[in-house]
């Protein structure tokens, strides 16, 4: 259970960080309304896809796994409070899709 969990988390997390780095416009759009740079961008990206390979890796070194875990509910804490001071209410749920299946496979590393 927890490799699936652990997969379908990290391929998610994974399309996220494509989405970034191929300027997807339904992505990069509200970055630029919440008043994040085009140069940020990148950065965003690949602390998503980093965090994507750490959970993977975390499959066969625990303890990556527990740190890309804690580290993404952190880039995900990050972009809920981008979001509130950006005023965009309704885009709250957005970063919540992505952190409550990385707070699971954090959660279900530490029992495993």
């Amino acid at each position: 259970m927890y490799a699936i969990v652990t997969v379908l988390t990290a391929a998610w997390v994974g399309f996220s960080a494509v989405s970034v780095f191929t300027r997807a416009k339904w992505v990069v759009g509200p970055l630029a309304e919440y008043g994040i740079t085009s140069r940020w961008w990148p950065w965003l990206g690949t602390a998503k896809a980093a965090g994507a390979l750490g959970l993977l890796a975390g499959l066969f070194v625990p303890v990556v796994g527990v740190v890309a875990g804690i580290c993404l509910v952190l880039y995900f804490a990050g972009a809920l409070i981008t979001v509130a001071r950006a005023r965009s209410y309704a885009h709250l749920p957005f970063p919540l899709l992505y952190m409550v299946p990385v707070a699971g496979v954090l959660a279900l590393s530490l029992t495993v």
